[in-house]
């Protein structure tokens, strides 16, 4: 930073000169007519709107192929910036990224997109990566969202865009701020790689052991239905949800929870008298019993973590009681084990639809050491399955605030003093 400070002492003490784009750019246009997307073949490699707002790099030798009926765009130039032509939100509409690359035969450029390229007198004008952080800076973002158009969805005229204006410092300047991003964003890949090396290496483990500890000599193994209880719940018709009271889950619900993330369907509830009459019939759901998906995605677990009130979706969800022969956490692992997976397939493969019946899972057989070895077997799989989730959720932790970080610096770098202003 003391580096960049002096630079701009030196070079630029009274301000930087910000430019309009349709001084600097020319404008690229993408086209309609693609077909036979993200194909392996095809005569014209081809370039869409996730390509560009998910990187702010694209290296066109990547991309996959389509097929068009006519080819008359300019061929894409390494240093090109291309940008999403519309959006559903005002944030992501005219987000950039740098071409890098070139392609002889022409890369289709659809009608999402849209691109700027340095008019040729001109060029020498920006350094190598300089443009990929200026238009995705904070300042660039402000005047870009003060333009867009649109109710429920966001677009950018062409004109008022080429009105738009960037910072154009001397060329150290620019090369030391792209020197600074780049070590910046460097380092968020190496961190990204390092900690999502040790996440896989940890679930190796942790899958190593489950099904090592689960290959027990000389063990009995009994149907699930001989040491405890199996209940479905009773119907719940769709009309008698409600947005709030007891909870009420589906298989979605217990799936999105295995995986670590929100469902997509929303929570649903019904009301404590309609809990209260139904739980009467089916019996209710308590601390240490079992979930388990019977349809769809079969055989996910669930352990239920406390007595609160909650109900479930008959036939999707299957509860499995607690009992005092195989403790619950026990079973829970057992359920992700690679020999549970395996019966499970045994008995649902030539099935259309695969269902896990309360039949059954009362069929189905666990094999059961003493108490003592279950809690052995439970606390060195609780420890591994701890620790893995510790990392998961460490992960984005720790890569989004090298990203804040980044952005922090990245923002405060193109931060300029207009020179005249």
């Amino acid at each position: 930073m003391s580096k960049l400070n002096d630079l701009l002492n030196e070079l630029c003490p009274d301000g930087v000169e910000y430019k309009a784009l349709s001084d600097m750019f020319i404008q690229l246009r993408g086209m309609s007519g693609v077909k036979n997307k993200w194909a392996e073949t095809g005569n014209c490699r081809f370039i869409d709107y996730m390509n560009v707002y998910k990187k702010i790099v694209v290296d066109v030798n990547d991309l996959p192929f389509a097929t068009v009926e006519k080819q008359e765009q300019t061929v894409l130039k390494k240093g090109d910036v291309l940008f999403t032509a519309a959006s559903e939100t005002p944030d992501e509409c005219a987000l950039a990224a740098e071409i890098e690359g070139d392609i002889e035969d022409g890369i289709f450029l659809d009608d999402h997109l849209f691109g700027l390229r340095i008019k040729a007198e001109l060029n020498g004008l920006f350094a190598t990566g300089y443009l990929k952080y200026a238009f995705r800076s904070l300042y660039f973002r402000t005047i870009v969202n003060k333009v867009v158009r649109g109710a429920t969805r966001h677009y950018i005229a062409k004109a008022d865009f080429m009105k738009l204006s960037i910072p154009v410092p001397p060329l150290e300047v620019q090369r030391e701020i792209v020197r600074v991003l780049d070590y910046f964003t460097l380092l968020t890949a190496e961190l990204t790689a390092e900690l999502t090396a040790e996440l896989t290496a940890r679930k190796k483990q942790y899958e190593y052991y489950k099904n090592m500890l689960f290959d027990i000599d000389e063990v009995e193994y009994k149907r699930i239905g001989d040491f405890t209880d199996v209940f479905s719940a009773s119907r719940v018709h769709k009309e008698e949800w409600t947005n709030q009271g007891v909870p009420f889950w589906r298989s979605s619900d217990l799936i999105s929870f295995f995986n670590g993330v929100d469902n997509p369907r929303g929570k649903a509830f019904i009301s404590y008298g309609l809990y209260e009459k139904l739980a009467a019939k089916s019996g209710k759901i308590h601390k240490d019993d079992i979930l388990i998906t019977g349809g769809g995605t079969i055989g996910i677990p669930y352990l239920v973590p406390n007595d609160d009130p909650m109900y479930v979706k008959d036939a999707d969800l299957l509860c499995i009681k607690n009992n005092t022969t195989v403790i619950s956490k026990y079973l829970y692992h057992y359920f992700l084990s690679e020999e549970f997976r395996s019966y499970l397939n045994s008995i649902t493969h030539d099935a259309t639809i695969a269902h896990y019946t309360i039949t059954q899972i009362k069929e189905t057989p666990v094999p059961v050491p003493s108490i003592d070895l279950q809690k052995k077997i439970v606390g060195v799989l609780d420890r591994f399955d701890i620790y893995t989730k510790d990392i998961l959720c460490g992960l984005p932790a720790e890569i989004n605030a090298r990203q804040k970080q980044y952005e922090y610096y990245r923002d405060k770098l193109l931060s300029f003093k207009e020179l005249g202003a």
